[in-house]
């Protein structure tokens, strides 16, 4: 056996070592989809802080999660699933929907972009929103939709009041929106799929609109295929 293939085998080793635990595996399966703070992973499995604590740190050791800082609030972290990490070892999450909405604060870029996208990977039919529009599409996001042959739907901005109903499946991709949101419903995680994805118009260079537009596609790419029609 070469060097690279017993690094190969060590690491997989970690992985299935890491997800030898029951409390584990279900934190896995919650962020096959979407991301989550672990205060919100906490109370969806109803396990204690210390204990969360002590599970997303083998996790994280292991290559199977990865953190980031919240662009809302500073003191608040979202976990992901590392990006390959599980490679055929992801559990299936299978979910049905009529809609699809996607949010952000002011549906001038991230949203925009997610709704445009979802219509080339499924027939689902997709709307996007914001907790508080801006007045047009960020010129950001038409250069990237342009760049990558995507079509944006005409019109301005909408607030998201204006375009969801009880029966959507919800997708935030701001940070912000998804903690407004879910202070205000004061519902559970599962409730809806957050990706945290940083706001590419504060930084406003094309590299930084062109990453959003990656991540966007990796992870609907993903949901499409794990979403059904209702």
């Amino acid at each position: 056996m070469t060097a690279e293939q017993t690094d190969s085998v060590v690491e997989r080793a970690a992985t299935h070592a890491a997800l030898g635990d029951a409390s584990r595996l279900r934190v896995v399966d919650l962020l096959t989809l979407g991301d989550l703070s672990p205060t919100e992973i906490g109370t969806t499995l109803e396990l204690p802080s210390n204990l969360i604590a002590h599970h997303l740190n083998v996790l994280e050791s292991a290559g199977v999660i990865t953190r980031g800082q919240s662009e809302a609030d500073g003191r608040r972290s979202y976990v992901r699933l590392a990006e390959g990490a599980l490679r055929d070892l992801v559990p299936g999450r299978v979910a049905r929907a009529s809609r699809v909405v996607f949010i952000c604060t002011a549906n001038s870029a991230r949203s925009q972009l997610a709704a445009a996208l979802w219509a080339t990977h499924s027939s689902i039919p997709a709307v996007s929103g914001g907790t508080h529009p801006a007045e047009h599409i960020d010129p950001g996001a038409l250069a990237a939709a342009r760049r990558h042959d995507l079509a944006l739907p005409p019109g301005a901005p909408r607030s998201l009041s204006a375009v969801i109903s009880d029966a959507d499946f919800v997708v935030t991709v701001c940070d912000r929106a998804h903690e407004e949101l879910r202070t205000r419903d004061e519902g559970e995680a599962g409730g809806r799929l957050h990706w945290s994805i940083p706001d590419p118009v504060r930084v406003g260079s094309e590299d930084a609109f062109d990453s959003a537009f990656a991540e966007l596609e990796r992870r609907i790419t993903h949901l499409a295929s794990a979403l059904s029609p209702r």
